[in-house]
């Protein structure tokens, strides 16, 4: 087999080359000869998990981005439901056009089983409608647990209308994983694409037929580096991305008592009645309580240590915390959203001053309650 005949690799979709093993889409001759699609470093990354530095930068993101707008066709935004405002997709409105756009909730299965379904839904939709995007339907989802695909595929049906279909996201929302797992019940293609935890898997469009002659058409995930995600070493990823449903943490804090979560953030309870606040973290992080006056002292002395993770080598890596000072109004229950961390659910309606520490860049936003 040639390049000319199989010019981009079926795991990335970037453009296959066998000349220099330090540029994107670089293919061993010997694997070319063998029939092989598969660029080098998507195999490392499906056989042996192995991070590669290889990304496009934002302007090449949106270039493709771009595209959809002159189209007539279907977009498929998939979201994080863990990291909301970290992976709903930008000044998505600009980019669609006029196009209907289909909201797919990934990851339902890491929130709590207590989790209304149909209040989630409408939270979302509230949310679409805030940035300026009109959403056809909105779809809870969980690759991993199977759930929601039939609804999925049959709206796809519903909507696309004859054309073609577009799915978008940030890295790490599972969009590779939603694709594939539409790919092994509706379609005869015979290789998936490559699926990562590691951001920027997939470096161009993806093409996969469907039997109308039309295509399903896989985008580059998003890089937002105001996502903790982005910041960490690879090796943390892991840790900062639930692998199973999150059990929320209850603390009941009086002012100037203090939250950390790791060595990654802090968590001030400044002012206000004493009152509860609920966590919403992977499990793998810890969450240590102190006072005020002693958080300083405490993250000085232990971070990378007792305050992990990250370990003291991840600390050095990330920017230092910089704080967010945080009025919650009263009246209303309210989420303290770090995006790429999770949230905290203030449990009272009696409003709260808080201070936030994020690494600088980190952003961290205020919401209605998501649960």
């Amino acid at each position: 087999m040639s390049l000319e005949q199989k010019e981009s690799c079926s795991g990335c979709g970037v453009k296959l080359q066998a000349t220099d093993s330090k540029q994107l889409g670089y293919i061993p001759p010997q694997s070319l000869e063998k029939g092989n699609s598969i660029c080098q470093r998507c195999y490392r990354i499906k056989h042996y998990n192995e991070a590669s530095e290889a990304v496009l930068d934002e302007n090449d993101f949106l270039r493709i981005l771009n595209r959809i707008g002159g189209t007539e066709s279907l977009v498929v935004n998939i979201v994080d439901l863990f990291d909301f405002e970290g992976s709903f997709v930008q000044g998505l409105h600009r980019f669609v056009g006029g196009n209907p756009v289909i909201l797919a909730l990934n990851k339902f299965d890491l929130l709590p089983k207590v989790t209304n379904p149909n209040k989630l839904v409408n939270w979302v939709q509230q949310q679409a409608k805030a940035n300026g995007v009109k959403v056809a339907e909105v779809i809870i989802l969980s690759a991993k647990k199977n759930i929601g695909f039939d609804r999925l595929v049959s709206a796809i049906e519903h909507y696309r209308d004859g054309h073609d279909v577009y799915v978008v996201g940030a890295t790490n929302v599972g969009k590779s994983s939603v694709i594939n797992r539409i790919i092994r019940d509706y379609s005869e293609m015979e290789e998936e694409l490559t699926i990562s935890q590691f951001p920027g898997t997939t470096l161009d469009i993806i093409k996969i037929p469907l039997d109308d002659g039309n295509y399903l058409i896989d985008t580059p995930g998003v890089v937002y580096h105001y996502r903790l995600t982005e910041m960490v070493r690879k090796k943390e990823l892991q840790a900062l991305l639930p692998q199973k449903p999150i059990k929320p943490a209850v603390y009941q804090l009086n002012e100037e008592q203090t939250l950390f979560f790791g060595s990654y953030a802090r968590f001030d309870f400044v002012r206000g009645p004493r009152q509860s606040f609920t966590c919403y973290v992977a499990n793998s992080i810890p969450i240590h309580r102190t006072k005020l006056q002693r958080a300083d002292e405490l993250y000085d002395m232990h971070k990378g240590e007792m305050l992990a993770p990250p370990d003291k080598e991840g600390v050095e890596a990330l920017p230092p915390l910089s704080r967010q000072s945080i009025k919650i109004p009263k009246g209303k229950f309210s989420d303290i959203s770090i995006s790429g961390l999770g949230w905290i659910k203030v449990n009272s309606t009696e409003g709260a001053e808080i201070d936030v520490y994020v690494p600088k860049g980190v952003k961290v936003s205020i919401r209605d309650s998501i649960i």
